[in-house]
């Protein structure tokens, strides 16, 4: 039976310790009640730190949204500061809230009461702190510069109204603390508890983020430290690699070892998992949802598939007419994982809640998919309820810390072929690809996208989004590479050469019609039957600008299908950054200016 750790409610604690509200640091003054009598055995601090867990879950299937990974028609912040004519400290208001800050703070102030061995302590203090190096990185990213608390602050304390305080500065604590606790925090801990490999992960995730983040951002003009970051980022991963005793999943089945990995119901025996959010649908439901296949907002991008290998190793883009190849012939001969991540020609749907035209070979719904395309990887596509809502979420893979570890070794120009047999390499014969030379050939499509980058760089940088796709990890990715301006292609689907029947599902018969938006869609009577008597699915298709198309062309009556009208202007280096909101701002008069440009 899986060991069961979810974040634990506050609530209980809270009885024990401090009330607080959510105003900028918490200004009410902070009580005694309960803190001497709480923090005394090694179970109170298990206790308080278990309440400090926010690792993801299924939810970020769907975080690359807004991205060139997936298209969406929701709220997405950095769409919408594109799009605006004016963004400024008052319209984006969200980030600045430091109340986990002082629930870590907290337990740091008073886990010294505990009598417990100093290694156990030490443990404690450990995972506390790799909590704040995480929670600080987040903030960094976002603001660069912020104020560095490492106390818990009351109403009278000088420094509740402190200056915001040099992004090198904070970096330097941050790691401070990814180092404590890299040095004390224990192996061999219970299955969904943190641990050295999950300390050692994040140092080199986030190691690897700044180094590159200095390297190609000149505003910062902190070029000359990133190396230093880089070498963190390898050290840290190679650690992992030569002691961790983690290996990629692999059963020897190409075609399902990598999506295996998103559906399975116990994590907790695969080699590949340095952390996971264990789900048990007797103890706590995974949530795992079926509305994919329903009225959804997001949706992958031709862009994205594009991006996957021909099966040869080839480029996709290596081929005439790649542009306007049909949705059937896009998934010939492709990398494994593109039908693993993506549902492809022929692909049966078992497991359908919400969507109307039910089980079956799946065919494309543009009204709910938009691009055309359809995520399928982490949707459990099984109808038994125990099943679905047990399955786990690989927070935290092996396979990202090879990636880590090939790209800063690469970055720093280190990168040997033993590096790559024993990263890259790895991941690509999980899926039966061809290994990955040490000097590849320069793919135009990828050096477009990515100037004056050496094509090993580029080569990896495609093996990260692809084995990580819809992971999460694609937005931070662009902003460290200063990538921002891919932000504003318009995400496209698939591709039409005109208007008429097509087929979908690889059959060689037609499932779809595309008429004139000006057409009315027949009566169900009336609709044509295909070969195999089913009735055809019809769709007006016209401009993005044509109110009564159910179906968006590029040019109307052919193209691809587009999702957005216009993505907007991402302004560098502002747009790389968040501002102080105005409401805090105000409160608090030492803050710095806005940076970069913000109002």
């Amino acid at each position: 039976m899986k060991n069961l750790y979810y974040p634990l409610s506050f609530a209980l604690i809270a009885l024990w310790l401090v009330s607080c509200n959510d105003e900028f640091m918490n200004r009410q003054p902070r009580t005694e009640i309960g803190t001497e009598r709480f923090f005394h055995t090694e179970e109170d601090l298990k206790m308080y730190c278990f309440g400090l867990y926010d690792f993801p879950s299924h939810g970020t299937y769907t975080s690359d949204a807004g991205t060139d990974n997936q298209a969406t028609t929701a709220v997405n912040e950095v769409k919408n500061i594109m799009i605006s004519s004016n963004p400024n400290s008052t319209t984006i208001s969200a980030g600045w809230d430091w109340s986990r800050l002082r629930d870590i703070n907290l337990f740091l102030e008073y886990c010294d009461h505990a009598n417990v061995p100093e290694e156990t302590l030490n443990h404690y203090k450990g995972v506390a702190r790799f909590f704040r190096a995480r929670f600080y990185m987040d903030k960094v990213k976002r603001f660069s510069d912020v104020p560095w608390y490492d106390k818990v602050l009351t109403s009278v304390d000088e420094d509740l109204y402190k200056a915001r305080e040099a992004r090198d500065f904070v970096l330097e604590r941050i790691f401070d603390d990814y180092r404590f606790a890299a040095e004390h925090v224990k192996t061999g801990q219970e299955k969904g508890a943190v641990d050295q490999w999950i300390v050692l992960a994040y140092l080199a995730r986030h190691a690897l983020y700044e180094g590159t983040y200095r390297r190609y951002h000149a505003e910062l003009n902190l070029q000359a430290t990133a190396e230093d970051y880089l070498r963190m980022a390898a050290d840290a991963a190679g650690r992992i690699i030569s002691e961790g005793g983690f290996q990629i999943h692999t059963t020897g089945k190409p075609e399902s070892d990598y999506a295996e990995l998103f559906s399975s119901t116990d994590l907790s025996v695969n080699p590949e998992i340095i952390h996971a959010t264990y789900y048990d649908f007797k103890t706590i439901h995974s949530g795992n949802w079926a509305s994919a296949f329903g009225n959804y907002e997001s949706c992958p991008t031709k862009d994205l598939l594009q991006t996957y290998l021909m099966k040869d190793g080839s480029f996709y883009s290596s081929q005439p007419g790649y542009e306007t190849f049909s949705f059937v012939r896009e998934f010939a001969d492709r990398d494994p994982r593109l039908k693993q991540t993506y549902a492809w020609p022929g692909w049966e749907l078992i497991r359908s809640e919400t969507y109307a035209a039910g089980t079956g070979i799946y065919v494309q719904a543009f009204n709910k998919n938009f691009s055309g395309y359809h995520l399928i990887k982490g949707y459990v596509n099984n109808k038994d309820q125990e099943v679905y809502q047990s399955v786990d979420y690989p927070a935290i893979r092996y396979a990202e810390v090879l990636l880590t570890y090939a790209e800063a070794r690469a970055e720093s120009g280190l990168l040997t072929q033993d590096d790559l047999e024993r990263s890259v390499n790895l991941l690509r014969r999980r899926v039966g690809m061809p290994d990955l030379p040490l000097s590849p050939a320069a793919d135009p499509v990828l050096q477009q996208d990515y100037p004056n980058i050496p094509p090993i760089l580029l080569e990896i940088r495609r093996e990260r989004r692809v084995e990580l796709a819809a992971e999460g990890f694609r937005f931070d990715d662009l902003m460290r590479w200063h990538g921002g301006k891919l932000l504003e292609k318009e995400p496209e689907g698939i591709y039409f050469p005109s208007l008429g029947k097509f087929d979908l599902t690889g059959d060689g018969i037609e499932d779809i019609c595309l008429i004139p938006a000006s057409q009315d869609i027949p009566a169900e009577a009336d609709k044509e039957e295909n070969a195999s008597g089913r009735k055809l699915i019809y769709y007006k298709a016209g401009s993005i600008d044509d109110t009564q198309a159910t179906v968006y062309l590029k040019e109307g009556d052919k193209g691809n299908i587009l999702t957005i009208r216009d993505m907007g202007v991402f302004r560098e280096p502002k747009f790389y950054y968040r501002p102080v909101p105005k409401t805090e701002a105000d409160l608090n008069p030492k803050l710095l200016p806005q940076l970069f440009g913000w109002e």
